[in-house]
């Protein structure tokens, strides 16, 4: 009883007075970025996660999938991938395999994160978490080392919601170089599933915590998120943790700029800004439903990956 008391008290914190409330709106859009006589390009990124889960936790086949992938990350020059885990060397359980070595093996690009080891039990700030955040990205521009942050808060374990605090989920980042001067702060993230009470508060702790360090960290910096929201946003609740974060970190959907139909509720998104003299602007959007499939058609993961290009200006 005890514990249900405290489920209900969480609900009625994270809802309480929602069904009432105006809705968060989306922030206004910034200018678009002005093109002169100054070097400008563009780039084309993806957002995929990969089902890269052991094979009877995975809402795919990775053992099968994760090779099929892997070659056609190439037509990308800029990739965020999620639940892509390293196998560990040695592996104590005969039945935890995880696929990043698979999947980066055929992708060419001449950058790519180091995978963060799985922790199976023995990282101290979450000792339940047997997996990593499974966050890696790939590029074929200069990259940084990867900055990794573990969401401060999770909920669930074996049999208990989405079995979130079995992994050490949060975002990544890297700086990317896309030509001399021209940088931007490309995140990766994997934010709280479920949708019982403390999933909803937690996501949105997620959420000011990855604006906090946005503010803190890329202070007159140009940036692009992208990866898996876990914001079904045609809920009024997950819009405005959505929209809260957008304004919180002074981006913008790539949806308030470009088409996106009914696909923008989905939950693998992108978000952007400009900043300083570097201008970035999304031209596209498009969920590669016809790219990731095996020969008979088939989905390879169970999620779409999302393309979107983007032109970059540099305004110096």
């Amino acid at each position: 009883m005890k514990k249900l008391l405290s489920t209900v008290a969480v609900v009625a914190a994270v809802f309480a007075g929602a069904s009432g409330c105006a809705p968060i709106t989306p922030p206004p859009v910034a200018p678009r970025p002005v093109v002169t006589g100054h070097p400008n390009g563009s780039v084309r990124m993806l957002t995929y996660n990969v089902a890269g889960l052991p094979e009877s936790l995975s809402g795919s086949t990775p053992s099968v999938n994760t090779q099929l992938i892997s070659p056609k990350l190439n037509a990308y020059e800029i990739v965020n991938v999620q639940e892509s885990w390293k196998e560990p060397v040695p592996n104590p359980y005969d039945n935890l395999h995880v696929y990043h070595d698979v999947l980066e093996a055929q992708a060419t690009h001449a950058y790519k994160t180091v995978s963060m080891p799985v922790p199976l039990g023995n990282d101290p700030r979450r000792p339940s978490a047997l997996l990593s955040d499974g966050l890696n990205q790939f590029s074929r521009f200069p990259m940084s080392a990867v900055t990794r942050v573990m969401w401060d808060n999770c909920y669930g374990g074996p049999n208990v919601g989405a079995a979130d605090c079995l992994a050490e989920k949060g975002f990544s980042v890297v700086t990317i170089t896309l030509a001399p001067g021209v940088l931007v702060d490309v995140f990766n993230l994997h934010a709280e599933a479920g949708s019982e009470g403390y999933d909803q508060l937690y996501q949105s702790k997620d959420y000011d915590q990855l604006a906090a360090y946005i503010k803190a960290n890329s202070v007159g910096r140009a940036i692009i998120v992208g990866g898996d929201t876990n914001l079904h946003t045609e809920v009024q609740e997950d819009s405005d943790i959505w929209n809260k974060f957008l304004r919180a970190a002074s981006l913008n959907d790539v949806c308030q700029v470009v088409t996106c139909g009914s696909d923008r509720n989905i939950i693998d998104k992108f978000a952007f800004r400009s900043a300083g003299t570097v201008g970035v602007w999304p031209t596209s959007y498009h969920f590669e439903r016809n790219v990731f499939v095996d020969g008979n058609g088939q989905p390879l993961s169970d999620h779409d990956a999302l393309r979107v290009d983007f032109q970059w200006v540099d305004g110096r």
